[in-house]
C-alpha cells in the first residue's frame, strides 16, 4: 500500500462531521410555526366566537346577553326596562328625559327620586289630569292610567327601573307594595292633579 493511500484513509482531526442536517431542522420548525399561525387564523375566523350566521339576528355579544335568562335583581331590572320601553318610553323617551310639550323628564324628577314610592306608584295607577310642576317647570298633563292594566310584578319592576336609571337612586318597589297600594285605592279612581299628589304621603 502506498504512502498516499495510507494518509488518505486517516481522517483529519480538524475536520468533523458535516452539519448539513441543521438547516433541514430549522426549515421544519419554520414550516410548523407557519402552519400553527395559519391554523390559529382559521380557527379565529371560523370558530363562531361571534358570527352573525350563528347568533343572528343579534349584532353583538352585549345585545345577545340582554336576552339571556336572568334571575334576582338582574331579572327585575331587565323586566322593568322591557316594560318601560314598551309602555312609558314612548312619551318619556328611552333616556328618561321626556319630550317637550308631551311628557316631563323622569331623570332627576322630584316625583320619582323620593324616599317613598306611594306617589310615584299612584301616577300610573290613577293617571294625571291638570297642572303639575316638575323640576321647576309647569306642565298641563293628561296622562291615562297606563299602569292600571299592568300586573303587580310588571308595575313594580318598571317603577324600580325608573327609580334607579339615568342617575336616579331610589329604593326598589316590590310586588307586595303594588298590591297594597291597589287595595288602598278601592274602586277605579279619578285622575289625579298636582295638588292631590302633593297632599299624599310619599
Amino acid at each position: 500500500m502506498s504512502d498516499e493511500s495510507k494518509f488518505s484513509n486517516i481522517q483529519n482531526p480538524r475536520t468533523g462531521p458535516v452539519a448539513g442536517g441543521s438547516s433541514l431542522l430549522i426549515g421544519m420548525i419554520l414550516v410548523t410555526l407557519v402552519l400553527m399561525f395559519l391554523g390559529a387564523v382559521y380557527f379565529d375566523r371560523h370558530s363562531g366566537w361571534f358570527s352573525k350566521q350563528v347568533y343572528g339576528p343579534y349584532a353583538s355579544v352585549n345585545q345577545l346577553e340582554e336576552y339571556q335568562p336572568k334571575s334576582g335583581v338582574a331579572a327585575a331590572a331587565a323586566q322593568g326596562k322591557r316594560v318601560y320601553e314598551t309602555v312609558c318610553g314612548i312619551c318619556h323617551g328611552p333616556d328618561g328625559l321626556g319630550k317637550p310639550g308631551q311628557a316631563p323628564a323622569l331623570a332627576g324628577s322630584e316625583w320619582v327620586v323620593t324616599k317613598g314610592f306611594h306617589r310615584v306608584a299612584m301616577i300610573p295607577l290613577a293617571g294625571l289630569n291638570g297642572s303639575l310642576q316638575v323640576a321647576g317647570k309647569d306642565w298641563n298633563l293628561s296622562m291615562a292610567p297606563m299602569g292600571a292594566a299592568l300586573s303587580d310584578a310588571d308595575l313594580a319592576a318598571v317603577l324600580t327601573y325608573i327609580r334607579n336609571s339615568w342617575g336616579n337612586q331610589g329604593s326598589p318597589v316590590t310586588t307586595e307594595d303594588i298590591k297594597s297600594i291597589r287595595a288602598s285605592m278601592g274602586g277605579r279612581p279619578q285622575p289625579l292633579n298636582g295638588s292631590q299628589l302633593k297632599s299624599m304621603s310619599e
